[in-house]
């Protein structure tokens, strides 16, 4: 099955350093990398050390921090490039090439075979210096680009048999699943290489595209905590886990699932930002029920209304019951945790008192369970 056979390559320490207001540090840089290990992310992705003179200096303090996971670094298709980031002690070189009209004509100005003999002479050198080194080669803007050119590139490269994995970049978020699928599965079908796929949220279809990625054959997928990256970054981390767990608990089985709000957390407070009120398994709302059939439903069987178990990520649920839609099962529930002893009418007549009440504004928590402790007399 293509869903028990994947690795996560977590971005957030590259595709996330370009968020808006991510900057990280020396320090953050190794706390998060430390965390992500601790989920058991199989590769860390960092920023070419081209970048500047501290992203080498993390890229080398990450290296040195002896993590179980693979270090990566992102460089352009560029010998120099090559050269500097092979001095780093990373684990692996992600490649990248433009291959769409637009980049082509606008980023590097180069011709397919241009870019085909450009890509032998760095992975040749490459290899040269570091035999074993992990080597991915992936195209940019996979989706803009013509199709008879992606093939012709990738087909190019995987007959130099210097590869480990081929990249599919949905660089500005236009794919729709089938044409992921597509592309993934003729690139199974005809290379037999490991495929990576790496999918931007723009028009909202990143993990969707991931795992029809998946589906096809992909081996590994790109992740960001909190999905942060350039513009609407991508496929979140959480996201996709929360999507595999949904097939099949199993898939995701091999990472540590409570340090999810952990991590969605720590990148939110360090990027300012707030964790958004839906987002995927940590958002305020995930866990939250407030209508009164959803309500006394999930009290008697959890499962009713939720697909993913709160628990399993260190996570609790919620039932809102200050609110004109509450039900008296919710209120009774409260009670009882309450330690409150109320027979069924009198509760009965509390919801009543309580829906009346947020008719004109939601009651507190504080609220709700000072009328039950006068309703119980205390």
């Amino acid at each position: 099955m293509p869903f028990e056979a994947y690795s996560i390559i977590e971005s957030t320490l590259r595709e996330g350093e370009q968020y808006s207001t991510a900057t990280f540090n020396t320090a953050q840089k190794l706390e998060i990398a430390g965390l992500l290990d601790q989920f058991g992310v199989e590769m860390i992705e960092m920023t070419s050390p081209c970048a500047s003179p501290q992203s080498e200096a993390d890229i080398r303090a990450v290296c040195d921090s002896g993590l179980q996971a693979h270090i990566l670094t992102h460089i352009r298709c560029n010998r120099d490039d090559a050269a500097r980031a092979l001095d780093t002690g990373v684990d692996g070189l992600d490649i990248v090439i433009g291959t769409s009209p637009q980049l082509m004509q606008h980023s590097h100005g180069k011709s397919i075979r241009q870019i085909i003999d450009l890509a032998a002479e760095v992975m040749r050198y490459i290899r040269e210096q570091k035999p074993d080194i992990i080597l991915r080669f992936s195209t940019e803007d996979t989706f803009r680009s013509r199709e008879s050119d992606l093939l012709r590139v990738y087909l190019a490269v995987a007959d130099l048999g210097m590869v480990d994995r081929l990249g599919v970049a949905d660089t500005v978020g236009v794919a729709l699943p089938t044409q992921v699928f597509k592309m993934v599965e003729q690139l199974v079908r005809l290379t037999g290489l490991h495929i990576e796929f790496h999918g931007h949220n723009d028009s909202g279809c990143a993990i969707a595209n991931a795992c029809a990625a998946l589906e096809a054959g992909a081996t590994h997928i790109d992740t960001t905590v909190l999905g942060i990256g350039e513009r609407n970054g991508i496929t979140p981390l959480g996201g996709l886990v929360a999507r595999l767990y949904t097939i099949r608990k199993s898939y995701v089985s091999k990472y540590n699932l409570k340090l999810l709000p952990v991590l969605d957390k720590l990148i939110a407070d360090t990027c300012g930002i707030d964790i958004p009120f839906n987002n995927y398994v940590t958002g305020s709302s995930a866990f939250m029920h407030k209508a009164g059939i959803h309500a006394k439903a999930v009290l008697a069987d959890p499962t009713t209304y939720e697909i993913l178990k709160p628990e399993d990520f260190g996570l609790t649920r919620e039932i809102a019951i200050g609110h004109r839609l509450t039900g008296w099962n919710s209120i009774r529930d409260r009670a009882q945790t309450l330690g409150l002893s109320l027979d069924d009418d009198t509760v009965r007549d509390i919801t009543r008192t309580i829906k009346q009440k947020a008719d004109v504004a939601p009651l507190s928590l504080q609220e709700v369970d000072a009328l039950l402790h006068s309703a119980a007399g205390q």
